[in-house]
This record gives C-alpha cells, structure tokens and sequence, in this order.
C-alpha cells in the first residue's frame, strides 16, 4: 500500500507539472477536462490491472495493453517534463541574475514562453506515437536477416548449410491469427535445411499455445525443426495450486511441441549428417545470469561430443554465452540465442548506430557477435510481452548461412 501511495503521488505530481505546458499553450478549459479525464483514467485501470485477480507476474494480453496505453501516455510526459524543469532552472537564474545586477529592484521569476512549451509537447508526441505504432503495426512487422558466417573446421558438405532462427514466440500475447500466419510463412519461404526455435514458447501457460499450435506445426525443414526451453515457459512466473501442477504444466508444453513435430532438446544433442560427415546440434535448458532459472547443463548436453565436432548451441540466454561458453575447451563454434528482444525499443539504422536500453544489462543482445573465434546470434525474438508493441526493433527471422572459410596457400 506505502509503495502504490508514492507511485500516485508521483504520478499525480509529474501529472501537473506536465499539465502546465497544455495551459501555456492553450486555456480551453474543454481541453483541460479532456486531459484531467484521461490521466484520471489511465491510473485508476493501471492500478486495478495490476492489483485486481491474480497479482502473480502473470502477463495477459489486458494487462499489457493497459502498461502499454500507460507507457505511451506518461513516458512522453516525463520527456515534457524535463524539458519544462530545463526552462525553469533557466527562468530562475535569469530573475537571480536581474536582481543581482540590479536590472529589477524585486526579485522576478520571468513567464514561461510559449514557444517553449509548444518544443515540448512536439517532441513528447514522438515517442507517444511511437509507442502507438508500435502496438499498432510494429509487432507484426517480421523482418528476414541474413547471415553469412564462415569457419575453419565446418565440414565441407555443410558448406552453404542454411539454419533459420527463431526466438521468444511469447503465444499467450498474439491477438492477429493473420499476422503471426504470415510470419509462420516468412519462415517457410527461406527453404533452410534446419529450422531452430530458441525458447519462450508461452508467457506463463502451455495453455496458451494450444490456440496456435496447428499453425506452429507447419514449419518444416529438410532436416526438422529443433527447440529448447526458455526461462518463460517452466512456469516460474504463474500462481500455481501446487507443484504438482506446475510440473503438469511444462509436462504439458513438452507434449505440445512434440505434437507440433518439433525436436525438443533438454540438455541433449542430435547429430545432423549429410554426405557422410556430420554437426552436432546441442541444446540446452535455460541458464540465466543473475535470478534467471539456471536448468542449462552443458556436460550432460554434449554427452558423446568430441571436442573436434562442429556444434551448433541452442541456449536460450546470452548470458550464458558471456559467462560459461565462449571459453569452453570444447569449443562452440556458434550458438544461437533469444531472450532479450532488444528490449522490443530501440533504433538501429545499418552501419550507423544501434542502441537500445537493454544494452546496458546485456553485452550481447541483438545480432551477431564474435569472440575468440566463437560466435552467438542473438534473435530479437519472434513474438512480444510486457509492452504490446514494438518500437525500431522489429521481430526477427534470423538465416544464418554456414560457410568453409577458403584456405589461403
């Protein structure tokens, strides 16, 4: 209760001091109710989403478009609001300075300026129809990336092995059978040898991708279709009765993806030949730095690998890449990760920049990277949660084209 009392305070605090920007620009007092009406609104739904039913972290397609109609309503309002301090800051120390220096004999804050308000309400409406595009259209906006990665000791029948990637499906937050159908085809369409899945198959339930499982089941590849488990889909963010239950649940979500013709790998490998030579295809349960669920076993997972082998890492968290597998004696060619969705926020124009927020939690979080020889792809994943939406970080088709580096005499 103390913390939702500092949260309101705070709200209703930024609220007004946002508000007098609108009343620098305008008086209309029909604007000022519209605007009182909306902030009033928003709050009280926001607070009773979140405080209202089942108050575990569970995250329900309502309960996202009320943080997301939030986020996009009061995030601009900060922006507005660090804009109009700036302005008071200099405000005061011009009516200082006019004291000072004798220029007025009372001390005299000067008048907020209109255009000044005016530059702030027009930036805050950047991010504030960002937000909008982005729940809008931006979570069905599947972009293809392709990747060419060569190597040494890629045996020379996979030379030109095409491996499609995708991560973090998030089921339980999909409200467009159409979209995600096409997505499901974008897939198909690149004709890889080998189709992976790299975790986060729900938000909280197996339950919620028994709606979408006939469409799932349509991704094919010549030598199948291979999945391992992320942190979301143990059920660890669910209320559950008992343990048993939530035991029957990730049970549950195994069968499904059996059912979908999908190869889960629980700490295992499989060997994909071709040619009389072969790579090995290593999966492993998630392992997460920091409180992330760590069931990631890379012994038992490559049982019967030789260090000589070309592996392929299925790990759903890059952290795992960062702390445990680039220094592997056993020496992971390429490992293929999701998890972080680039924080589904962020701009990224090619060979100019690339930022989100996420970067400052995760060294490696969208994309490919290299170390020590070894590389990861982290896919910005397939699907969306928490926010509805994305924002500059599209969802993601990763093709990764395996190549034998040419030999230099």
């Amino acid at each position: 209760m103390i913390r939702w009392i500092i949260f309101i305070a705070i709200y209703v605090a930024i609220d007004i001091y946002a508000y007098q920007a609108f009343r620098t620009i305008t008086r209309n007092n029909w604007l000022s109710v519209a605007y009182i009406s909306i902030s009033v609104l928003l709050l009280v739904t926001f607070i009773f989403q979140l405080t209202s039913g089942d108050s575990s972290r569970t995250m329900t397609p309502l309960r996202m478009y009320t943080f997301g109609l939030f986020l996009a309503v009061f995030g601009p309002k900060l922006l507005l609001v660090g804009i109009m301090f700036t302005e008071d800051i200099v405000r005061l120390a011009v009516g200082g300075v006019s004291k000072v220096s004798g220029i007025t004999d009372n001390f005299h804050i000067p008048s907020r300026r209109k255009f000044i308000s005016a530059i702030g309400l027009g930036l805050a409406a950047i991010p504030f129809s960002s937000l909008l595009y982005g729940m809008y259209r931006g979570k069905y906006n599947y972009q293809v990336l392709n990747y060419t990665l060569e190597f040494d000791d890629l045996p020379d029948a996979f030379d030109g092995y095409r491996i499609t990637q995708i991560s973090d499906v998030h089921s339980g937050s999909f409200d467009n059978e159409d979209k995600v159908a096409y997505g499901i085809d974008l897939v198909n369409e690149q004709k890889s040898d080998l189709i992976v899945f790299t975790g986060d198959l729900v938000n909280n339930v197996a339950d919620e991708m028994t709606p979408w499982k006939a469409l799932f089941a349509k991704l094919k590849a010549n030598d199948g279709v291979y999945s391992i488990l992320g942190n979301h889909d143990y059920g660890d963010y669910a209320r559950w009765n008992s343990e048993e239950e939530k035991r029957a649940n990730l049970e549950h979500l195994k069968s499904l993806q059996k059912e979908m013709g999908w190869d889960l790998l629980l700490n295992e490998n499989r060997t994909i030949e071709k040619k009389g030579q072969s790579i090995k295809l290593v999966g492993v349960e998630n392992w997460g730095a920091g409180g992330f669920k760590k069931a990631g076993d890379l012994d038992k997972a490559c049982h019967g690998i030789a260090t000589e082998d070309f592996k392929v890492l299925l790990s759903h968290d890059p952290s795992h890449w960062q702390q445990q597998v680039k220094k592997d004696d056993r020496n992971f060619q390429l490992t293929l990760s999701g998890h972080t969705h680039g924080m589904q926020f962020g701009i990224e124009i090619p060979g100019l920049i690339k930022w989100s927020p996420v970067k400052y939690r995760y060294e490696n979080w969208a994309g490919i990277y290299e170390e020590l020889g070894r590389y990861i792809n982290v896919n910005r994943g397939f699907g969306f949660i928490g926010y509805p939406g994305r924002v500059g970080i599209w969802p993601e088709v990763s093709v990764i084209e395996l190549k034998k580096r040419a030999q230099t005499a």
